[in-house]
């Protein structure tokens, strides 16, 4: 069990387990000045892994990820509590733009390509920010249409007539095209038939591995982010109740019970378990 008052555990093994490179400590939400969304969160991001923020819709996850890229404001959110550091500096007042320069994206949830551009013309603008020419630009785009090749495929599309997965990948390939440290991923899953959803975290799985790009997604899948994550954090109502290695957490019962629809009497609707029963079993 997590105590939101103090620092995450770390992960005794995988890459986790070496250097910490995202640290989100005891922080608080408010939009508009009155609501609070996040209550006191907390959690670490190791260096080259896979972290999955889970929950059910209203959890708190998108919010997490926008506090962490600073994107609240333009929501008339702001983060009035903790801290926010990347690679060891406090970057919670950081502007958006400085942030992505540092190598941290946001893929946005819904996905947000420029529907009036090609699919090519929307990986280029992944690059706008970069500064080492070209030859070096056109080598990554080859490198992206080797993770996507459905890209390449469809590289002269206007994106606003591609498919659902075709624009969820267009928007990893474009974040992939600024060279990014990090990926803050948001709901991957949503929309996806899951054929589809498999295939994005394959994607996610190995640009991990081969470019070594760390993640930490938002995913309301539990079955399929715990399946591929490296360490889960599980949200409710802007809290963190449990947390532990993918795992471990799989194999939990209350897991299993709340979010993979599974119980020691068989399968279970989610719908079935109320949810004060799970917020007085994790927060007790």
């Amino acid at each position: 069990m997590l105590d939101t008052a103090t620092a995450p555990r770390p992960p005794a093994s995988g890459p986790a387990a070496g250097e910490t490179i995202l640290e989100v400590n005891n922080i608080e939400v408010i939009y508009n000045h009155v609501i609070l969304v996040l209550k006191g969160v907390s959690l670490s991001v190791p260096k080259g892994g896979i972290t999955a923020l889970l929950g059910g819709n209203g959890a708190g996850k998108t919010t997490t990820l926008k506090a962490i890229s600073n994107l609240l404001e333009s929501e008339r959110g702001e983060v009035t509590k903790g801290s926010i550091t990347y690679r060891g500096e406090n970057v919670t007042d950081l502007d958006p733009a400085r942030l992505v320069k540092r190598g941290v994206i946001q893929v946005m949830e819904g996905r947000h390509c420029f529907e009036h551009l090609t699919i090519e013309e929307n990986l280029l603008t992944g690059a706008y920010t970069r500064t080492d020419g070209a030859a070096a630009v056109k080598r990554d785009l080859e490198m992206v249409y080797e993770y996507f090749p459905r890209l390449r495929e469809r590289r002269k599309s206007q994106a606003g007539y591609t498919s659902g997965g075709e624009q969820q990948m267009c928007a990893m390939g474009r974040a992939l095209m600024s060279r990014p440290e990090t990926i803050l991923l948001d709901e991957p899953s949503m929309g996806l038939a899951p054929q589809l959803v498999e295939q994005i975290f394959e994607i996610v799985k190995a640009v991990n591995e081969g470019e070594g790009v760390t993640f930490l997604l938002a995913e309301q899948n539990t079955n399929v982010a715990l399946r591929y994550a490296h360490y889960g954090y599980i949200l409710e109502s802007g809290r963190v109740v449990m947390d532990g290695e993918a795992g471990a957490l799989r194999e939990n019962p209350d897991v299993k019970e709340f979010y993979l629809g599974m119980s020691d009497e068989g399968r279970k609707s989610f719908r079935d378990v109320r949810s004060y029963r799970r917020r007085k079993r994790w927060l007790a």
